[in-house]
């Protein structure tokens, strides 16, 4: 005995051919994208210390936390579908997490010179 009562959704989707190629694309586009990102991540973090001097330590340190913050974003908007949302949607849900990231840079930073205060100090 079959059931009728339950709905077919793959038939009931109405998305035609050329929706599901621009979707694969931008799937492709954003995989490449943060591929892409990682791999300069890797290389920088394996090479930096042949490729550039002890005094870029701070400039490769603000540039990994920048690209991981890139990918993070490209994650967010595009994999929990954040890009479809409206703006002040975003702003609601992005926002917090923004102000407590910045919040854990400048505690890192500030207590960063004060244990060197005290290395330099006392050591």
């Amino acid at each position: 005995m079959e059931r009728d009562d339950i709905i077919e959704y793959s038939l009931d989707a109405h998305h035609s051919e050329e929706h599901g190629k621009k979707v694969r694309q931008r799937i492709w586009l954003v995989t490449l994208l943060l591929a892409v990102v990682t791999t300069v991540e890797v290389t920088l973090g394996a090479y930096w210390k042949t490729w550039f001097d002890l005094s870029a330590w701070n400039t490769i340190k603000w540039t990994y936390v920048v690209l991981t913050l890139v990918k993070a974003a490209y994650i967010v908007m595009t994999f929990m579908h954040l890009g479809d949302e409206r703006r002040n949607i975003r702003a609601i849900i992005l926002l917090p997490y923004a102000l407590f990231i910045l919040y854990l840079l400048f505690i890192g930073i500030w207590e960063s010179q004060y244990v060197k205060y005290l290395w330099e100090t006392y050591l």
